[in-house]
């Protein structure tokens, strides 16, 4: 079965909007490249903006999803914590346009950013509170569990998707290197969190 057409034209700004960025991506642009009219994204999607917020709605229900699906395995610590961060990359090698979206919606500052927060809430409140009590066990050094997370999400957010600054810095943004990164990023966090 093929995709509907409000399914194809999410797909494509989700792709357009993550990776030249949401004011650059124009409607008729976008409308160019699925080879319909401006006025079947307009059918569907009553602005660019209604088009971004439906865009955030799906790429944070994938997100969550690949997430609780990575949070099923039954481990503690910072078994836990590696988990995540391979399922993240594995987004990344996968799914790259979802961690790009994040990237811009980020940048956009609200209302986009407030969207994809309050979405994402309840994932940030469930790491937020197994943390704490992993550091309430010993398990893991005590620091604030939300700025923890906020610099385990940029660690890693940034190591997958700032393709530009790793280039600068001479790195290759080929898989080999998203293993080696993914790799490094985990010793990083190992050794910060250990006790």
């Amino acid at each position: 079965m093929s995709p509907s057409t409000s399914d194809r034209i999410l797909e494509a700004a989700l792709s357009a909007f993550a990776s030249r960025g949401y004011e650059v991506v124009s409607l008729d642009a976008l409308a160019s490249e699925l080879g319909v009219s401006k006025q079947t994204i307009l059918y569907w999607f009553e602005s660019k903006d209604a088009l971004l917020s439906a865009v955030i709605e799906r790429g944070a229900a994938e997100l969550s999803n690949e997430l609780e699906l990575a949070l099923q395995v039954d481990a503690k610590g910072f078994d836990r914590v590696e988990i995540v961060v391979r399922a993240v990359f594995r987004m990344a090698a996968q799914r790259p346009e979802l961690l790009g979206l994040l990237r811009e919606v980020a940048r956009l500052g609200p209302p986009p950013a407030a969207q994809m927060t309050q979405a994402l809430d309840p994932l940030v409140q469930r790491a937020a509170t197994f943390l704490e009590a992993q550091m309430d066990e010993g398990a893991m050094r005590k620091s604030d569990p939300k700025l923890l997370l906020l610099a385990m999400y940029s660690t890693v957010i940034g190591m997958v998707t700032e393709v530009e600054v790793l280039r600068a810095l001479g790195e290759e943004t080929d898989a080999r290197s998203l293993v080696r990164r993914r790799r490094d990023v985990i010793e990083l966090l190992r050794s910060a969190l250990s006790t």
